[in-house]
């Protein structure tokens, strides 16, 4: 718990801090007064002020910052003051000042893409497994081992980038053209009718569902315990699993229901141990699983190694994909937006902190490369939303001063003061949504 909430903290702190400089920097290319910036809200904990007169403040609650300037210019200020004033400056001004912050957002995220490029990944090699019948994939005839090496005409490496390039599809509909590498190096074209599936937090993964699933390896026994039924049986480290009863070509979570599925009861796991087939009958131990169902164990630990690939780009190919790889995230968020308000996707989708904290900690205990992930996916998000026309956001700023370069002079403070109170209305049933789905999901 204390390690999610760390992550969540730093991610958070970071991203909306780097949001809070973009404002700042570009005020400051303005000529705009920035009286304080504060790493975090509250109380302020140290102190210090520039040269410029800014206050650089950090305070008790590290969950983000913010940029204070001065919006006004005080009574009986000289020229030289007023013209630092935030209200001073022209519409283009005011507009690149208020737009800096989600740019900012978006930036990082090309910085986060970018470095992840250059640094390199280790990713499961595409190849997948024998698709299920009536699925697309089935009836354009794709193969048990057939490595998926272009989608659409987009070269992919690995199996990351074939599920990103047909994430959009695969929620839309529509179809697909695969460029396939058989088993014995044979390239061929299939193309799938994809049908648009709707997208739940609790459905099934929409790249199964059409039938395009990760080839797992046979399980590999890497640890036996000692006085364990498998150990008694005869099993030892390093044998591949070949058959559990009646299950043929096991993976290792299928190995794992099949056992669980005999406690007490004799089981003959097949193994190739140095290029023999070897039979041993094991007998699970009964015991109780976390739902208080008896379930079957023999002691052994799995492993299976897939075929994996380094994805590492140089320096301006990273920049070029992390750009694309911003920008996809960006339209794809605003598409799922606009499907959410249509109804054709469910509001369920909607996540509040509780989630993103959640996500933070899973993705940090897996390793940097996820959480720099995770971060760049979130910064991109906060700079989608704040960009949205929405009172109280920078997007509704924006939206005002659209109105002002149409009409010539400002919106009237009467209707700014209607719009704040419908942004604060609307902000308040978005994070409701929010904290409601989050707890259903905590609950259920």
């Amino acid at each position: 718990m204390l390690f999610t909430l760390l992550a969540f903290v730093i991610a958070l702190g970071v991203l909306v801090t780097f949001h809070e400089l973009g404002h700042y920097w570009v005020a400051r290319r303005c000529g705009v007064r920035v009286l304080r910036f504060s790493v975090g809200f509250g109380k302020i904990l140290l102190r210090r002020t520039d040269k410029n007169g800014t206050e650089w403040a950090l305070s008790a609650i590290p969950l983000g910052g913010y940029v204070k300037m001065l919006d006004e210019p005080e009574p009986g200020a000289n020229a030289v003051q007023i013209a630092q004033a935030f209200s001073s400056k022209t519409l283009a001004q005011r507009s690149a000042i208020v737009a800096a912050g989600p740019v900012a957002n978006l930036l990082l995220a090309v910085l986060l893409y970018a470095f992840l490029n250059l640094a390199g990944q280790q990713e499961p090699l595409a190849i997948v497994a024998a698709p299920k019948p009536d699925t697309p994939a089935f009836q354009a005839g794709v193969q048990a081992g057939d490595r998926i090496t272009q989608v659409n005409n987009t070269p992919v490496q690995s199996w990351n980038g074939v599920r990103w390039q047909l994430l959009d599809h695969l929620t839309s509909g529509g179809t697909v053209t695969l460029e396939l590498e058989t088993p014995s190096g044979v390239l061929r074209e299939r193309s799938l009718n994809l049908r648009p599936v709707p997208i739940e937090p609790d459905a099934a993964d929409p790249l199964a569902q059409a039938g395009i699933v990760l080839a797992m390896p046979l399980p590999t026994i890497t640890g036996v315990n000692p006085r364990s039924p498998g150990e008694q049986a005869g099993l030892q480290v390093g044998d591949t699993v070949m058959r559990v009863g009646a299950l043929d070509t096991p993976t290792a979570s299928s190995m794992v229901g099949e056992i669980q599925k005999h406690p007490g009861q004799p089981v003959a796991i097949t193994v190739d141990r140095g290029g023999k087939n070897l039979t041993f009958p094991v007998v699970p131990t009964a015991e109780k699983g976390p739902d208080g169902i008896v379930i079957g164990r023999i002691g052994v630990m799995l492993g299976a190694n897939l075929p994996m690939t380094t994805v590492r780009h140089g320096p301006i190919d990273s920049f070029i994909l992390a750009t694309e790889r911003t920008f996809d995230t960006v339209w794809l968020s605003l598409k799922m937006m606009g499907r959410m308000v249509t109804g054709d996707i469910s509001l369920r989708n909607v996540s509040g902190p509780v989630t993103i904290a959640d996500y933070a900690g899973q993705t940090a205990r897996i390793g940097l490369a996820s959480y720099i992930a995770f971060m760049a996916l979130i910064s991109v998000s906060i700079g989608v939303l704040n960009l949205l026309p929405i009172p109280m956001l920078d997007g509704g700023h924006l939206m005002y001063y659209a109105i002002e370069a149409v009409r010539g002079k400002p919106v009237s403070e009467r209707i700014m003061a209607q719009g704040q109170r419908i942004g604060i209305g609307l902000l308040a049933a978005l994070m409701g949504l929010a904290f409601f789905n989050d707890f259903t999901r905590l609950f259920s």
